[in-house]
């Protein structure tokens, strides 16, 4: 009896297993939110980008009235969510985005980027703005570099490897976040009391121009 108990404290006490997160097959697990082409290639890659007629922007045929329209269509958002939420964990990630490209790793956000996939979208209540986003750029025109937790922290530029694979390490805890990159620890930041502890994971599609791709994605729930 005695050695019964032992092992159920024993087994309590240990971490859950780490599970993929992405099964390298399909988008089992996972839901498509905006206009966002996801496709899982042959080696277990998962590449999102956009589908666009070639010609939309050829003179005479733009349907944007003015600048502000057709920056609204540009940086309309897409992103990928799990159906299920997680509250304390370990995420691995690896990924590339193009030159000039621009993408994020969500946690916590309660509308699954309602507000970022919305024409025009509101910036004001992107997952960065309700929950957390993790940064990734690519040598895209936005100051914040790969590695930082928007608008809480900056991670170094120089651990960013630009136009290669990156490995990025996500310790998401109630209280703290804290982001690896390319083992470099480059972020460490208080959450906000305000926001959820708990919630999806997403990866994001930043705009009409960026690709991205993903591979490897591994949780592991503390």
């Amino acid at each position: 009896m005695r050695a019964l108990v032992l092992t159920l404290l024993l087994a309590a006490a240990l971490p859950a297993a780490e599970r993929r997160l992405f099964n390298g097959k399909n988008l089992d697990g996972w839901e498509s939110r905006g206009d966002g082409q996801w496709t899982v290639l042959e080696d277990g890659t998962l590449v999102g980008q956009r589908v666009w007629d070639r010609n939309l922007l050829a003179p005479g045929r733009t349907p944007f009235k003015d600048a502000k329209q057709f920056a609204a269509w540009r940086d309309q958002q897409a992103w990928l969510y799990t159906k299920e939420e997680f509250g304390d964990f370990d995420l691995h990630v690896e990924f590339w985005t193009k030159t000039e490209g621009n993408s994020g790793i969500s946690l916590r956000d309660p509308s699954r980027g309602e507000y970022g996939i919305a024409m025009p979208p509101d910036f004001s209540r992107t997952p960065s703005k309700l929950g957390y986003e993790i940064q990734i750029n690519n040598r895209y025109p936005d100051p914040t570099p790969t590695g930082s937790v928007y608008t809480f922290s900056k991670a170094p530029k120089e651990a960013m490897k630009e136009d290669q694979w990156n490995t990025m390490d996500i310790e998401a805890r109630k209280d703290v976040i804290r982001v690896k990159l390319n083992g470099k620890l480059v972020s460490e930041v208080k959450t906000d009391p305000k926001r959820p502890v708990r919630g999806p994971i997403g990866l994001q599609l930043h705009d009409q121009f960026s690709i991205v791709q993903f591979r490897n994605i591994r949780l592991r729930e503390r």
